[in-house]
């Protein structure tokens, strides 16, 4: 669990780098591509838009469901871009949890003056 928070402490590091400079109010895909470049340059190992399939009676179905970012194989990163989270955002991220079995997942809402009030950290 160790490597896993260092690596969601990097990864909110290059958040709060990534809304300093941009700021509210872009599109997630914005935010998105520049959190991956934050994240490779700090060698990270980082996949976009990363599929994932849903193992349903022992048969793996692509159901298109994506990961917006995942970090080093271990954390998944979702990102927001909108004007108020809603409960069904914890609760997709925590299926996505579930689907890929790890255990820590951030979702990330840039859509706000203070980035601290748009971090969720979920750990399964």
């Amino acid at each position: 669990m160790e490597t896993l928070n260092l690596i969601s402490y990097d990864i909110i590091g290059a958040a709060y780098k990534v809304h300093s400079a941009l700021g509210p109010g872009l599109l997630e895909s914005t935010y998105e591509i520049c959190l991956e470049y934050e994240l490779k340059k700090m060698g990270y190992k980082v996949e976009r838009q990363k599929p994932l399939p849903v193992i349903y009676d022992e048969i793996k179905l692509d159901a298109g469901y994506r990961i917006d970012l995942l970090v080093e194989d271990s954390v998944i990163v979702e990102l927001k871009a909108v004007n108020e989270m809603i409960p069904l955002f914890k609760a997709q991220l925590m299926s996505h949890l579930k689907l890929s079995y790890l255990r820590l997942g951030l979702l990330i809402n840039f859509n706000v003056i203070d980035l601290k009030k748009g971090i969720t950290r979920i750990v399964m």
